[in-house]
């Protein structure tokens, strides 16, 4: 009996609590144990995925992250560009494929307001090719990040590019930490949000009628505003009054939209000229 006690005692383990003993049996002890060693092992796998997050999550999220402002700002802006595009007489089937396959904001304005007013596609095309060699020099300058990578993936890369996505990337490399696709992931997104909001405007565009709201005067008024953004210093200021100069008459005295492709040249060369005069100043 005594033997059979002890057994039974030793099959207890005391815990003392507040100063009080108490006696929890073996088998619970071991059962409570392994349930303990259970959660501990579950909660370091949960802090070592969310702390240690994979390559992919890490990088689509910095990306997404980056990207986000520029597409809340082309929303509003793709709503306009898809209701002007409507009442220039486009379907928005087609203002879909115009911004997939351009992706050029203000490329796409200039070319709605010449389909509007009857231009020919020659001076729509080579208009809109002038006003993009700006893409040239943004690739150039993003080029130095790119070396050594895939050619299909340049290819990929160079699809996504606008000035807003261009100064997120630009500014990202320059103060490290940031990888191609880092980038594409900005760029790319920032196309989705595009070609989405353009097609809203588009099917929007459906249910406003031709003139309301001032709908005419939003692509002039859009210039307006872009214009007065870049009116930096006394350069920015003579080269958009000698451009306006140009246009005006040059619409004057050629007939035609020829005078828009003039006054472009004609204010890039100006702008050129001024600044290379103002550099070479004491």
């Amino acid at each position: 009996m005594r033997l059979t006690h002890y057994s039974s005692i030793d099959s207890y383990i005391p815990l003392k609590y507040s100063g009080r003993e108490y006696y929890i049996r073996l088998d619970e002890w071991t059962f409570f144990l392994r349930m303990e060693i259970f959660m501990m092992r579950q909660t370091s796998q949960y802090d070592h995925l969310h702390r240690n997050p994979s390559p992919s999550d890490c990088w689509l999220r910095q990306g997404a992250m980056a990207a986000w402002p520029i597409c809340l700002g082309y929303f509003p802006v793709g709503l306009a560009f898809g209701a002007l595009a409507h009442q220039a007489g486009l379907h928005p089937w087609a203002v879909g494929l115009m911004s997939l396959l351009v992706f050029a904001g203000s490329a796409q304005f200039i070319a709605i307001s010449m389909l509007t007013a009857g231009a020919s596609p020659v001076s729509i095309i080579l208009t809109t090719l002038i006003v993009n060699l700006r893409h040239t020099l943004m690739s150039s300058a993003l080029a130095v990040y790119l070396q050594g990578v895939n050619r299909w993936f340049l290819v990929l890369f160079a699809y996504g590019i606008t000035d807003e996505s261009f100064a997120v990337n630009m500014t990202r490399f320059r103060n490290g930490g940031w990888d191609r696709r880092q980038a594409l992931v900005v760029n790319h997104l920032s196309n989705g949000a595009w070609v989405a909001s353009t097609i809203c405007g588009a099917l929007a565009g459906q249910f406003i009628p031709s003139g309301a709201y001032g709908i005419n005067y939003a692509l002039t008024g859009m210039f307006i505003s872009l214009l007065s953004f870049q009116l930096l210093n006394r350069i920015y200021v003579l080269t958009g009054l000698a451009t306006g100069v140009i246009s005006i008459t040059w619409y004057l005295l050629v007939p035609g939209n020829s005078y828009i492709i003039c006054a472009s040249m004609g204010g890039a060369t100006i702008g050129y000229f001024l600044t290379r005069r103002a550099g070479k100043r004491p």
